[in-house]
Protein backbone atom coordinates (compact mmCIF):
# COMPACT_ATOMS: atom_id res chain seq x y z
CA UNK A 1 0.00 0.00 0.00
CA UNK A 2 1.35 3.40 -0.97
CA UNK A 3 2.55 5.51 1.96
CA UNK A 4 2.46 9.30 2.28
CA UNK A 5 6.26 9.03 2.49
CA UNK A 6 6.26 7.98 -1.19
CA UNK A 7 4.86 11.38 -2.22
CA UNK A 8 6.90 13.17 -4.90
CA UNK A 9 7.71 16.60 -3.44
CA UNK A 10 9.13 19.54 -5.40
CA UNK A 11 10.84 22.22 -3.26
CA UNK A 12 11.50 25.61 -4.89
CA UNK A 13 13.80 28.12 -3.14
CA UNK A 14 16.86 30.12 -4.22
CA UNK A 15 18.67 29.56 -0.91
CA UNK A 16 21.02 26.58 -1.36
CA UNK A 17 21.52 26.13 2.39
CA UNK A 18 17.78 26.07 3.02
CA UNK A 19 17.23 23.58 0.19
CA UNK A 20 19.87 21.31 1.69
CA UNK A 21 18.30 21.65 5.15
CA UNK A 22 14.82 20.86 3.88
CA UNK A 23 16.06 17.85 1.93
CA UNK A 24 17.94 16.53 4.96
CA UNK A 25 15.06 17.04 7.38
CA UNK A 26 12.36 15.63 5.13
CA UNK A 27 14.59 12.66 4.32
CA UNK A 28 15.10 12.10 8.05
CA UNK A 29 11.32 12.22 8.44
CA UNK A 30 11.09 9.35 5.94
CA UNK A 31 10.26 11.07 2.65
CA UNK A 32 11.95 9.32 -0.24
CA UNK A 33 11.10 11.31 -3.39
CA UNK A 34 12.39 14.87 -3.03
CA UNK A 35 13.37 17.22 -5.84
CA UNK A 36 14.63 20.80 -5.61
CA UNK A 37 14.80 23.85 -7.90
CA UNK A 38 16.44 27.24 -7.35
CA UNK A 39 14.42 29.30 -9.86
CA UNK A 40 11.09 29.52 -11.65
CA UNK A 41 12.65 28.20 -14.86
CA UNK A 42 14.14 25.15 -13.13
CA UNK A 43 10.90 24.55 -11.27
CA UNK A 44 8.96 24.50 -14.54
CA UNK A 45 11.46 22.06 -16.04
CA UNK A 46 11.13 19.76 -13.04
CA UNK A 47 7.35 20.05 -13.15
CA UNK A 48 7.20 19.16 -16.85
CA UNK A 49 9.60 16.25 -16.39
CA UNK A 50 7.33 14.77 -13.72
CA UNK A 51 4.27 16.21 -12.06
CA UNK A 52 4.91 16.36 -8.29
CA UNK A 53 2.31 15.40 -5.71
CA UNK A 54 3.16 18.33 -3.43
CA UNK A 55 5.00 21.63 -3.95
CA UNK A 56 6.81 23.78 -1.37
CA UNK A 57 7.33 27.24 -2.88
CA UNK A 58 9.28 30.33 -1.92
CA UNK A 59 7.88 33.66 -3.17
CA UNK A 60 10.99 35.74 -3.88
CA UNK A 61 12.85 33.93 -6.66
CA UNK A 62 15.66 35.24 -8.91
CA UNK A 63 13.66 35.07 -12.14
CA UNK A 64 10.15 35.76 -10.93
CA UNK A 65 7.88 35.26 -7.95
CA UNK A 66 6.33 32.19 -6.42
CA UNK A 67 2.80 33.54 -6.76
CA UNK A 68 3.06 33.75 -10.54
CA UNK A 69 4.86 30.40 -10.70
CA UNK A 70 2.17 28.74 -8.62
CA UNK A 71 -0.61 30.21 -10.73
CA UNK A 72 0.94 28.89 -13.97
CA UNK A 73 1.65 25.42 -12.57
CA UNK A 74 -1.73 25.11 -10.89
CA UNK A 75 -3.40 25.88 -14.23
CA UNK A 76 -1.83 22.67 -15.56
CA UNK A 77 -2.57 20.39 -12.61
CA UNK A 78 -4.39 20.74 -9.30
CA UNK A 79 -1.43 19.89 -7.05
CA UNK A 80 -1.31 20.74 -3.33
CA UNK A 81 1.12 23.57 -2.54
CA UNK A 82 2.61 25.14 0.57
CA UNK A 83 4.18 28.60 0.42
CA UNK A 84 7.32 28.94 2.57
CA UNK A 85 8.38 32.57 2.63
CA UNK A 86 9.96 35.38 4.66
CA UNK A 87 7.05 37.58 3.58
CA UNK A 88 4.93 37.49 6.73
CA UNK A 89 2.41 40.23 6.02
CA UNK A 90 -1.21 39.19 6.31
CA UNK A 91 -1.80 40.54 2.80
CA UNK A 92 0.78 38.13 1.34
CA UNK A 93 -0.60 35.20 3.28
CA UNK A 94 -4.17 35.94 2.23
CA UNK A 95 -3.11 36.50 -1.38
CA UNK A 96 -1.28 33.16 -1.52
CA UNK A 97 -4.18 31.27 0.02
CA UNK A 98 -6.57 33.16 -2.24
CA UNK A 99 -4.72 31.84 -5.27
CA UNK A 100 -5.56 28.34 -4.09
CA UNK A 101 -2.48 27.38 -2.07
CA UNK A 102 -3.20 24.81 0.64
CA UNK A 103 -0.95 26.32 3.32
CA UNK A 104 1.40 29.23 4.06
CA UNK A 105 4.30 29.12 6.52
CA UNK A 106 6.60 32.05 7.25
CA UNK A 107 10.38 32.04 7.77
CA UNK A 108 11.95 31.51 10.20
CA UNK A 109 10.04 28.36 10.99
CA UNK A 110 10.26 25.31 13.21
CA UNK A 111 11.28 22.16 11.34
CA UNK A 112 8.78 20.11 13.32
CA UNK A 113 5.94 22.41 12.24
CA UNK A 114 6.97 22.25 8.58
CA UNK A 115 7.11 18.45 8.65
CA UNK A 116 3.72 18.36 10.37
CA UNK A 117 2.19 20.52 7.65
CA UNK A 118 3.83 18.50 4.87
CA UNK A 119 2.49 15.31 6.47
CA UNK A 120 -1.00 16.81 6.58
CA UNK A 121 -0.95 17.79 2.90
CA UNK A 122 0.55 14.47 1.78
CA UNK A 123 -2.07 12.59 3.80
CA UNK A 124 -4.88 14.71 2.39
CA UNK A 125 -3.66 14.08 -1.16
CA UNK A 126 -3.39 10.33 -0.54
CA UNK A 127 -6.90 10.20 0.93
CA UNK A 128 -8.23 12.06 -2.10
CA UNK A 129 -6.72 9.41 -4.38
CA UNK A 130 -8.11 6.60 -2.25
CA UNK A 131 -11.56 8.17 -2.52
CA UNK A 132 -11.42 7.78 -6.31
CA UNK A 133 -11.56 11.53 -6.88
CA UNK A 134 -9.26 12.90 -9.58
CA UNK A 135 -8.68 16.68 -9.67
CA UNK A 136 -7.42 18.51 -12.75
CA UNK A 137 -7.62 22.30 -12.92
CA UNK A 138 -11.24 23.29 -12.26
CA UNK A 139 -12.46 19.71 -12.81
CA UNK A 140 -13.04 16.93 -10.28
CA UNK A 141 -13.83 13.45 -11.53
CA UNK A 142 -15.62 11.19 -9.07
CA UNK A 143 -15.00 7.73 -10.50
CA UNK A 144 -16.99 5.94 -7.82
CA UNK A 145 -20.20 7.86 -8.54
CA UNK A 146 -19.49 8.50 -12.22
CA UNK A 147 -19.89 12.29 -11.91
CA UNK A 148 -17.78 15.15 -13.28
CA UNK A 149 -17.72 18.49 -11.47
CA UNK A 150 -16.43 21.85 -12.67
CA UNK A 151 -15.86 24.15 -9.69
CA UNK A 152 -18.38 22.05 -7.71
CA UNK A 153 -20.98 22.28 -10.49
CA UNK A 154 -21.97 18.88 -11.92
CA UNK A 155 -21.60 18.36 -15.67
CA UNK A 156 -23.88 15.68 -17.06
CA UNK A 157 -21.93 13.28 -19.27
CA UNK A 158 -22.97 10.09 -20.97
CA UNK A 159 -21.20 6.93 -19.84
CA UNK A 160 -18.97 6.97 -22.93
CA UNK A 161 -18.08 10.66 -22.48
CA UNK A 162 -17.23 10.03 -18.85
CA UNK A 163 -14.88 7.14 -19.71
CA UNK A 164 -13.14 9.17 -22.43
CA UNK A 165 -12.62 12.14 -20.11
CA UNK A 166 -11.36 9.83 -17.35
CA UNK A 167 -8.78 8.38 -19.75
CA UNK A 168 -7.58 11.86 -20.78
CA UNK A 169 -7.19 12.96 -17.16
CA UNK A 170 -5.34 9.79 -16.17
CA UNK A 171 -2.67 10.16 -18.88
CA UNK A 172 -2.06 13.73 -17.62
CA UNK A 173 -1.29 15.53 -20.88
CA UNK A 174 0.32 12.63 -22.75
CA UNK A 175 -0.72 11.79 -26.30
CA UNK A 176 -3.50 9.21 -26.59
CA UNK A 177 -4.22 7.36 -29.83
CA UNK A 178 -7.68 7.05 -31.31
CA UNK A 179 -7.44 3.32 -30.71
CA UNK A 180 -6.89 3.86 -26.99
CA UNK A 181 -9.77 6.31 -26.73
CA UNK A 182 -12.06 4.04 -28.71
CA UNK A 183 -11.24 1.17 -26.36
CA UNK A 184 -12.40 3.26 -23.40
CA UNK A 185 -16.06 2.91 -24.20
CA UNK A 186 -16.03 -0.33 -26.23
CA UNK A 187 -18.01 1.08 -29.12
CA UNK A 188 -18.93 -0.88 -32.18
CA UNK A 189 -16.76 -0.75 -35.29
CA UNK A 190 -13.16 0.44 -34.99
CA UNK A 191 -11.10 3.50 -34.09
CA UNK A 192 -11.84 5.14 -37.45
CA UNK A 193 -15.55 5.12 -36.61
CA UNK A 194 -17.37 8.44 -36.50
CA UNK A 195 -18.76 7.43 -33.10
CA UNK A 196 -15.57 8.54 -31.37
CA UNK A 197 -15.65 11.92 -33.10
CA UNK A 198 -19.25 12.39 -32.03
CA UNK A 199 -18.45 11.59 -28.39
CA UNK A 200 -15.48 13.96 -28.32
CA UNK A 201 -17.43 16.74 -30.01
CA UNK A 202 -20.22 16.43 -27.45
CA UNK A 203 -17.72 16.27 -24.59
CA UNK A 204 -15.98 19.45 -25.77
CA UNK A 205 -19.23 21.37 -25.96
CA UNK A 206 -20.19 20.32 -22.43
CA UNK A 207 -16.81 21.27 -20.99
Amino acid sequence: MESILDADILIVDDNRDLLRLLREQLTSAGYRNLRTAKSCALAREAFEAKRPELMILDINLPDGDGFTLFRSLRAQADIPALFLSARDADADRLFGLGLGADDYLTKPFEIAELISRVNAQARRNKNSKNNNRIRKGPYTLDSERGILFKKNRPIHLTASEFLIFKKLIEVDGKIVSRKELFACFGGEGNESSKALDMHISSLRSKL
